[in-house]
């Protein structure tokens, strides 16, 4: 039997189906429905491509952790899937491993580290767009802040769930802008060419300081 074939036979798995198991745990979705929850709600810290998610429902079916109907709505057929008690048994298991941390992906800051190869203006240019990017993230993160605040977040009934996740992204991306606003004052004090670019001893000593927390 070839790889593949065994693949299908017997899937493995993986943090991406835990996740989706988890969104059947808050309520049966069809496959529409739970990739775009998916985006909503885990997209910020678990981005998959929709044609990967397309694909986990039915290895839930597989393994047994959810069940499948068929349902009309009008005259076009859809698949609603459920979390079996299988499932949840299995979720539970997942969720008593502590998990891996987070893994950075940063392509402004892998150009930053090689400014000197480029002007002071490119190096500035990539910090604003930083910053730029950390206020647009943080506009649809304050909405829903504010919902969940006022009592009118969708799913209120896991705010205290959600809230550990919506902390988190909200302080993520007050660091990204102030660490830009930081870094376009060290840039502007740069010689025109970056690579005669000098570290301020003292601004090493200042992260060396906080690096000891």
């Amino acid at each position: 039997m070839s790889s593949q074939g065994e693949y299908m036979s017997s899937p493995r798995p993986t943090s991406t189906t835990f996740a989706v198991l988890g969104l059947l745990a808050v309520r049966p979705w069809s496959t529409y429905e739970l990739t775009q929850q998916m985006d909503r709600s885990l997209g910020r810290m678990w981005p998959r491509a929709a044609s990967k998610l397309y694909e986990e429902p039915k290895k839930l079916v597989t393994l047994g952790y959810a069940s499948a109907e068929t349902e009309n709505v009008g005259k076009r057929p859809r698949t609603v899937y459920s979390i079996t008690e299988e499932g949840r048994t299995a979720l539970a298991g997942w969720l008593a491993e502590p998990g891996e941390g987070p893994v950075v992906e940063f392509e402004q800051l892998v150009k930053l580290s090689f400014a000197e190869h480029g002007t002071r203006a490119d190096a500035l240019r990539t910090v604003a767009a930083a910053r730029a990017w950390a206020e647009r993230q943080n506009v649809e993160n304050l909405v829903a802040a504010r919902e969940y605040a006022t009592g009118e977040g969708p799913f209120q009934d896991r705010a205290a769930q959600g809230m550990l996740a919506g902390a988190f992204f909200t302080e993520l991306y007050a660091t990204v802008a102030r660490w830009a606003d930081w870094a376009s004052e060290q840039i502007e004090a740069w010689p025109e060419d970056p690579a005669d670019a000098v570290a301020d001893p003292a601004e090493l000593a200042a992260i060396a300081r906080r690096a000891d927390w």
